[in-house]
């Protein structure tokens, strides 16, 4: 992965570029901190001729290590006005990778508004006019794709939201088998790249070469390595069997829930949109539910799923707990059928759903529809896809729905939608929220599996948890490889360098990669200074330091200097 692809989409001239050294050895998340903070004006509109959209793949994107072959999708968020990554499987990552190339980004904007499609083949490029797939949901846009391309390519593409330019628009791409859905959802980025002309980016991995590595016994050796620690660990079973809705039960006990607006922390309806309860229906249903599926070819965990209906017939892949409790309970919603449907509909209009259903929640606090009433949600979404002026409010994310609509308790950190952990029982998170550049984004520094080591609630030791989590997702993020894939750099931290070592020819020791994950972090944070967001405007909502959560009552009270003080505490020895 030698190489960059710049394409203009004004002037439609692309063009291969060298990476730097530099640029060789940052992937994913890191690539793009380091890409935008040096190539681009961080005081750039989001959706103007300015701003860049950034593809690009992680260091390891290329390898048969497990869980790799993820994608990064970034660029300036319209929702939070900073930086954004986001983060997903499928199998375009791996394709993009394959053909050498580091990152895709797209740059300056049509003079006209168009529905381009951006074909990479043969480590060429071109764009092609699409006017027939103006608006076209996501499903049929891959439908179209593949039948004109063939079913082996890799696609990104975005909904009818991305093309209006609707600050929750997401990024979508598929699995191998064309059969799940994948969502770069965070941040707004399927309206950044709307905002080029693009409609998809289709890439030909057809005529792909072997990778550049250093040592590939060396590679295969420690991916190997990492393969067995993950097949024997007890929690790979459990992710395999029930994927992420299996801490539903767990959150909704802890308290943390997001139920009816961030009005409480737990949900006497969890049981029936539990994970146990999903894995259930899946056994039960049959027909094209399936569970234990892989999000990208070749991973060992298999967490994904194809959630169906009484009779069946897909209904939706992947349901996940995001998903789940930001369109469930969130909005006390009850029936794992209508979630289902829901987050399908947001998957085909192309907005996030975490973003969707804070937006719906406020929505039904504001008294537009009761809370529960999920054909009220689906019309709601239905609305965002054909752009009605309500619909496009909803769209425009959690704060802009909450001032439209004159609701003062809105869940969300620089403009970004929380995701389904209230951090007034779980602090580590909080401190993640708005101590990230990032904004409200739990893949940011999750503390959910901290609970099982201290108290979730208590100030103490949360800003040093979250530093820690925060440094780990960086490393994560850039190697290009899912979260899932941390017992073995618990057990061995080690596994890290040597992974990189091996396919670079590096000598790099773990604080190496200490170290670039925290210039990451660092790039990020100046970044958002210099687009006029400094980390001291960004507080967790007031209504949270202020009203208590059941049912455990607890307040959000980390003092607001501690957490801006995050990156002056003492970095861990060990970030695993």
């Amino acid at each position: 992965m030698n190489n960059l692809l710049l394409v203009n989409t004004r002037t439609k001239k692309i063009e291969a570029e060298s990476c730097t050294d530099k640029q060789r050895l940052t992937g994913g998340r890191s690539f793009i901190a380091h890409y935008l903070l040096n190539n681009s004006d961080p005081a750039c509109e989001p959706l103007g001729r300015k701003s860049k959209f950034i593809v690009a793949s992680g260091l390891l994107g290329d390898t048969a290590l497990t869980t790799s072959g993820r994608s990064s999708i970034g660029g300036k968020s319209p929702l939070t006005g900073g930086i954004k990554e986001s983060n997903v499987g499928g199998a375009a990552g791996r394709k993009l990778a394959n053909l050498g190339f580091r990152a895709i980004i797209l740059e300056d904007m049509p003079q006209e508004p168009s529905t381009g499609v951006l074909y990479v083949k043969n480590g060429k490029a071109e764009i092609i006019s699409f006017p027939g797939l103006k608006c076209r949901e996501v499903s049929d846009t891959f439908d179209v794709l593949f039948d004109r391309f063939g079913k082996n390519v890799g696609i990104y593409c975005i909904g009818p939201a991305g093309e209006m330019g609707l600050a929750s628009a997401c990024v979508a791409t598929s699995d191998h088998t064309g059969q799940q859905l994948r969502v770069a959802g965070r941040g707004g980025m399927g309206a950044v790249m709307g905002s080029k002309g693009i409609k998809a980016i289709v890439i030909d991995d057809s005529d792909k070469k072997k990778p550049d590595t250093y040592d590939r016994k060396a590679l295969s050796s420690a991916a190997k390595e990492v393969a067995k620690i993950i097949r024997d660990d007890p929690k790979t079973e459990n992710r395999h069997d029930f994927g992420t809705p299996a801490v539903l039960s767990m959150c909704n006990s802890l308290g943390i829930l997001p139920t009816r607006n961030f009005s409480s922390g737990s949900f006497e309806d969890a049981d029936k949109i539990s994970g146990e309860k999903v894995a259930e229906l899946i056994l039960k249903r049959g027909g094209d539910a399936r569970r234990g599926l892989p999000c990208v070819r070749g991973c060992s965990i298999q967490c994904s799923n194809i959630f169906a209906d009484k009779n069946g017939k897909k209904l939706v892949a992947s349901l996940q707990y995001e998903n789940i409790a930001l369109l469930g309970s969130n909005c006390g919603i009850s029936d794992i059928d209508a979630i289902a449907v829901l987050n399908d509909r947001c998957n085909q209009v192309g907005v996030d759903t975490i973003e969707t259903g804070a937006s719906i929640g406020v929505a039904m606090e504001a008294g537009l529809l009761e809370f529960g009433d999920s054909d009220g949600a689906r019309d709601l979404i239905d609305q965002i896809g054909r752009g009605t002026y309500l619909g496009r409010i909803i769209g425009s994310g959690v704060s802009v729905t909450g001032k439209v609509l004159n609701v003062k308790r809105i869940p969300a950190v620089k403009g970004q939608a929380m995701p389904a952990y209230d951090p007034r029982s779980l602090k580590g998170i909080g401190v993640t929220y708005s101590s990230s550049a990032m904004g409200a984004d739990h893949t940011a520094g999750n503390a959910l599996e901290m609970a099982k080591f201290m108290d979730p609630a208590a100030r103490d030791g949360q800003v040093e948890v979250s530093l820690r989590l925060q440094i780990r997702g960086v490393i994560l993020d850039s190697l290009g490889v899912c979260l899932f894939i941390r017992p073995a750099f618990v057990k061995d931290p080690g596994l890290v360098a040597r992974l990189i070592n091996a396919k670079y020819g590096t000598d790099y020791d773990y604080p190496d990669i200490q170290k670039m994950a925290i210039d990451c972090l660092k790039a990020e944070r100046k970044f958002n200074d210099l687009a006029g967001l400094p980390a001291d405007r960004c507080d967790i909502p007031e209504f949270m330091r202020e009203e208590p959560l059941p049912p455990k009552n607890n307040v959000f009270d980390i003092p607001r200097d501690e957490i801006e003080d995050i990156f002056k505490a003492k970095v861990p020895a060990e970030i695993f």
